[in-house]
């Protein structure tokens, strides 16, 4: 009975990891700028552009996002993706952070962590880490995702940031064995670096039509608002517990 309501879990969600090489909508690199970093109109500073920027000396404390094409925000305006709700619910609490879309449509854990150098640039005080899509879609082995993600959660550390790790699943035509190894690698890895834990970021989104754009795959606008509304409550607890130098 368990393994079936799993199963169903599962197949629920292969509406959202699935189909399509449309694969291709996720791995979308246009001339070594993500796309999922811009606006519609393409008029604003790409992820790249924007993390590369000198940091002032006394630059705000800041919360990065690391993620894929679900975190930069592929097909919405750059103040509709999820990073920046969670940026105006920063506001609306009186909190001075600034929230860093680090998102690159198509990451893997692997891209992430050689990029990790110049996405943990400034004053961080939390690190939310939103990986592992690509990694299930693409069946990458289970065992490497979890090591790239532990270096990521160590290097945070390091600099004395607070994490925040966010849970994936992988697609079911994988198998029952994979898909289960990989929903588990998170939970262990929160519990053996003890970071705040999110199970699965896409929870109440994934399937849903309504909250999903025409690709089946990736957040709308609605979508992106309920990501942020599910993140909320354990970055602000994070938040409350961090004192700002």
């Amino acid at each position: 009975m368990h393994i079936q309501m799993r199963l169903r879990v599962s197949v629920r969600i292969a509406c959202l990891l699935i189909l399509p090489v449309v694969l291709s909508a996720i791995a979308c690199v246009a001339d070594g700028v993500p796309r999922g970093s811009m606006p519609a109109n393409h008029e604003a500073e790409s992820t790249v552009e924007s993390l590369l920027r000198p940091v002032p000396e006394k630059s705000r404390p800041r919360i990065v996002i690391i993620g894929d094409s679900l975190t930069a925000g592929l097909g919405l305006a750059t103040d509709q993706s999820f990073p920046a709700h969670l940026q105006t619910m920063l506001a609306a609490a009186g909190q001075p952070h600034e929230i860093v879309n680090a998102g690159v449509s198509g990451d893997t854990t692997a891209g992430a962590l050689r990029r990790l150098e110049w996405s943990l640039r400034g004053n961080i005080h939390v690190l939310i880490v939103a990986l592992g899509a690509n990694d299930g879609m693409r069946g990458l082995a289970v065992e490497a995702m979890k090591a790239n993600l532990g270096e990521i959660i160590r290097s945070a550390h390091a600099r004395s940031a607070l994490v925040l790790l966010a849970g994936m699943e992988a697609p079911p035509n994988m198998g029952l064995a994979y898909t289960e190894e990989f929903r588990s690698a998170f939970g262990e890895l929160a519990e053996e670096y003890d970071v705040a834990f999110l199970p699965f970021l896409l929870d109440g989104v994934a399937g849903r039509p309504e909250l999903n754009q025409s690709d089946g795959i990736h957040p709308n606008i609605e979508g992106a608002a309920k990501i942020a509304d599910l993140l909320w409550p354990t970055l602000e607890s994070l938040l409350d517990n961090r004192a700002i130098p």
